[in-house]
């Protein structure tokens, strides 16, 4: 099947480029200042609403909620004007301004963009920063959530907590993550086993699409409601606000924390990992890291495994369920931590060292900030030892700040799940999720730790699916290929190569949804979801 006629693109090629640069070399902005207070229905001020490169308040907006210090350079592309709405209005007057002004639009919720799509652009650019947009209200008789989007995963849990110690959610380990881009990504956490993803418990949402206009699931259709549960932020519309579906979980939960030196047989308990935790009963949910790093003595490098666990019950139940199916891990009874759902997810959020603050959920700055690089992987069997060693070989790199080798096991609801409910098509037959993290602090180490990391994903070839090599979209990763920056629309051939690699079979059917709801592609960046052109029938 061929999806494009050369007349027809040719055509809106050349009309969609001559409106964007009407705009765009030569913005005024005031003209573009006062369009949003005409089209927005508030009372803010300037100074709380529109942030320009003028603004005393502009640099500490921008970089309040970037994560990956990458992005922050003087010479990072900055936006035109950063925009941060407290009401859905404001978010519409934007849309409609910026495309009548020719400015692109970037939208950010928690900043933890890896490749910082979601707030760097290379041409004239507005920021949408929804981090105003946060409120949270939990209904414990319908067990369900209204969460905007500007909200972040640490706040979600605490509102939680605040109302039932029986409820849940199934979001991820980071609080300071936004969940709008969570959900956009789909999502998984430490209940992925029992509840699949966090897009899979999504029940309603707002949108605003690309003429301003705010939709609910009802009125939006299901096609979209489908492609924004998982499709990838930036493509589709702003999401205003999200209803989420509680999930039950028992008074009583038991995590524990495990670190195996690699003398103390680590890599051989990563082996055998990976045999277990995607297998075991759905409520035990076990991730696995590897952790190198130089050691602060200057004594070598230093090389460890740790396992973290939530077990949807009591310890006692954990104890005999390892003692079956993991013995080789040495769990003790001193190693578990009884607690709440919601502590257990504290405990997580410091970094599994203390469950005892659940104010830490709702701080907004991370335990650190640095410069990072992430890419994934989906195994479709586990990977052998030999293949193993020559991974561990490679962590003994001392030109190396920080590396981590994340599992992450599926199996369980995942398993039940079709690989078209949502856009995330990684379900049966993807065991486990792995993530490469790599992480230092000084721009001159730039260079070594990419290289590293990409000759690592390139040693991983063998070992991992295939054909396409499956990816994590929430993990951006701008190697395995990008959107032509010149172009408004870009080819199928070109977004195939990164689509197939994060949606499988879904990317065609995402594409045509961008088409009846984007045609014209506003919304878009180096790896948004490109519209279908109509089909030339052979």
């Amino acid at each position: 099947m061929k999806y494009f006629c050369s007349c027809y693109y040719g055509f809106i090629f050349l009309l969609l480029f001559s409106l964007a640069t009407l705009g765009c070399w030569g913005y005024n902005m005031e003209d573009f200042v006062h369009c949003i207070y005409l089209h927005s229905n508030n009372n803010d001020s300037n100074s709380t609403l529109i942030h320009t490169p003028s603004s005393s308040s502009y640099s500490y907006v921008l970089n309040f909620s970037i994560r990956n210090l990458r992005f922050s350079e003087p010479e990072t592309p900055k936006p035109v004007a950063i925009i941060t709405p407290s009401h859905a209005s404001q978010v519409q007057a934007a849309v409609i301004c910026c495309k009548s002004h020719g400015f692109q639009i970037r939208t950010r919720s928690g900043g933890h963009d890896f490749e910082g799509s979601s707030y760097v652009a290379n041409v004239p650019f507005v920021l949408i920063d929804l981090i105003n947009l946060n409120s949270i209200t939990i209904d414990t008789e319908d067990e369900s959530a209204w969460v905007q989007s500007g909200a972040t995963v640490g706040e979600l849990y605490y509102r939680i907590g605040e109302k039932s110690r029986t409820l849940g959610f199934p979001a991820g380990f980071v609080p300071t993550i936004g969940i709008g881009g969570f959900l956009s990504g789909g999502g998984f956490g430490m209940m992925v086993r029992k509840y699949g993803l966090a897009a899979d418990n999504v029940v309603d949402a707002y949108v605003v699409d690309a003429n301003g206009s705010v939709f609910d699931r009802y009125s939006m259709g299901e096609d979209l409601f489908w492609a924004i549960r998982g499709g990838g932020g930036g493509s589709f519309g702003i999401v205003l606000a999200w209803k989420l579906k509680l999930v039950p979980v028992p008074p009583t939960v038991t995590s524990f924390s495990l670190s195996k030196t690699w003398d103390q047989n680590a890599a051989d308990l990563i082996h055998r990992w990976q045999y277990v935790a995607p297998e075991v009963d759905q409520d035990l949910f076990i991730s696995a890291w590897v952790t190198a790093f130089n050691s602060s003595d200057g004594s070598g490098r230093i090389m460890e495994a740790s396992f973290f666990s939530l077990y949807l019950g009591k310890a006692t139940e954990l104890l005999s369920l390892m003692e079956k199916t993991f013995p080789e891990l040495g769990l003790k009874k001193e190693d578990c931590l009884e607690m709440s759902w919601v502590e257990s997810m504290a405990f997580s959020a410091s970094g599994f060292v203390s469950a005892k603050s659940l104010e830490l959920l709702l701080n907004r700055s991370p335990l650190d900030n640095g410069r990072q690089k992430i890419k994934s992987d989906y195994p479709t069997e586990p990977i052998s030892e030999t293949a193993l060693e020559g991974m561990w070989e490679r962590f003994k790199n001392e030109e190396l700040e920080k590396v981590q080798f994340i599992l992450i096991p599926f199996g369980g609801k995942m398993n039940e799940i079709s690989e078209s409910e949502t856009p995330s098509a990684h379900r049966a037959g993807y065991p486990i999720h792995i993530g490469y993290y790599v992480k230092w602090q000084h721009p001159d180490a730039d260079s070594r730790h990419l290289e590293w990391t990409r000759e690592l994903y390139n040693y991983m070839t063998p070992f991992v699916s295939k054909s396409p090599r499956a990816a994590y979209a929430n993990y951006r990763d701008l190697d395995i290929g990008t959107n032509n920056e010149d172009r408004i629309l870009t080819s199928y051939e070109e977004a195939s190569v990164w689509g197939h690699q994060y949606f499988g079979n879904n990317f065609e059917r995402l594409m045509e949804v961008k088409a009846k709801v984007d045609q014209f592609n506003f919304f878009r960046h180096e790896q948004s979801i490109p519209p279908a052109p109509p089909r030339v029938r052979i």
